[in-house]
């Protein structure tokens, strides 16, 4: 059996630190880019994990070129609701995605699908079909609107999905980060230190992510036989900031844990308490999800779940390019790694 690639085995290969590497790999802050992209090849060149599939994606990627030119593979349509820009986890897995795809000779088009789009079940007039070999979806959450992508004929990959709450949610491939793992050892964690009062904010009906990281927090105090107290659970949009400082208002006494469905929740949520009584937050602990740059420089810096979003692009290709290359195989979801991250907002 092949010995496991770890961090320190890539870090010794190029004579630098194991805290560099895992920066890299993590996409942390404070490395050069070139530095990263030296350590991330290394990784591929080893077979580090995720990064094992890049040499099989090269060998179908050079397949797909002898239907094009010796260069050019094709064009992958990426379809979106938001502003890519906008979202932490989107932006950086799709830089890193649309390097990963031009070395295997496809380009990248994006289709945002707007409003009207959405309600008359139209296509974005950017999308020409005839040119498209394949299509991901990213921040696509619309359940109708997704089977109508999924209708249009072509390879399909979704990264995180509609909510399927009584099965598959899209008839496609799926990519999600792991929304259970971590949310049942952070809420072990607070049952073991003697926290039985803890809620939920967020919306879990907005994507499957969301929904599962709600599934994880019920399921996990079940299984500690611990009741939920469902005064705290907050079900709001994560935008709306109104409705969460009337729904925070509302309580009448708080957990000891809230949490969240992504970091911006919960930084809504310390904001509203700290302008109610800045105590509070040395009362209440909060877990956010993603581990965004700005849980790490919110006072007090925010514990998190991180989301490898350098990694998950590897096996987006492997998800897409095998479903290219064979069509009618069983669709499949795919789950990749994420780690707990404690901070200051925990950690009292």
């Amino acid at each position: 059996m092949n010995k496991k690639v770890t961090i320190q085995d890539i870090a010794d290969e190029l004579g630098i630190s194991r805290n560099t590497v895992s920066k890299a790999i993590n996409n942390a802050e404070g490395i050069a880019d070139a530095t990263r992209e030296k350590i991330l090849q290394k990784a591929v060149e080893m077979g580090y994990k995720q990064f094992s599939y890049f040499s099989a994606m090269t060998s179908i990627g050079k397949t797909a070129t002898e239907h094009h030119s010796p260069d050019y593979a094709g064009e992958i349509a990426i379809f979106t609701t938001g502003y890519l820009a906008n979202n932490h986890f989107a932006s950086t897995f799709l830089d890193r995605f649309h390097q990963e795809l031009a070395q295997v000779g496809f380009s990248i088009s994006t289709h945002r699908i707007s409003a009207e789009n959405m309600n008359s079940g139209t296509l974005p007039r950017t999308f020409v079909k005839e040119r498209i070999t394949g299509i991901v979806c990213l921040e696509v959450f619309d359940p109708d609107y997704s089977e109508l992508i999924c209708s249009i004929g072509l390879p399909v990959l979704f990264v995180d999905c509609p909510p399927g709450y009584s099965g598959r949610c899209v008839n496609a491939d799926v990519l999600m980060m792991d929304n259970t793992t971590e949310i049942t050892r952070f809420i072990n964690l607070m049952l073991d230190r003697g926290l039985h009062r803890i809620g939920f904010i967020g919306d879990y009906d907005h994507c499957q992510s969301f929904y599962e990281r709600y599934r994880a927090y019920r399921m996990a105090m079940m299984m500690r036989n611990v009741p939920v107290d469902e005064k705290f659970i907050i079900k709001i949009h994560n935008s709306d900031v109104d409705a969460l400082g009337d729904a925070l208002d509302a309580l009448d006494e708080y957990p000891d844990a809230f949490i969240c469905t992504n970091d911006f929740s919960a930084i809504d949520a310390m904001q509203l308490l700290a302008q109610k009584d800045r105590k509070l937050l040395s009362q209440i602990r909060f877990l956010g999800f993603d581990d965004t740059h700005e849980s790490r420089i919110f006072y007090p810096p925010i514990s998190s779940v991180h989301i490898h979003s350098q990694v998950m692009p590897f096996s987006a290709l492997h998800l897409l390019m095998s479903r290219i290359n064979e069509p009618t195989m069983d669709f499949r979801t795919i789950y990749c790694e994420t780690d707990l991250v404690l901070r200051e907002s925990t950690e009292f």
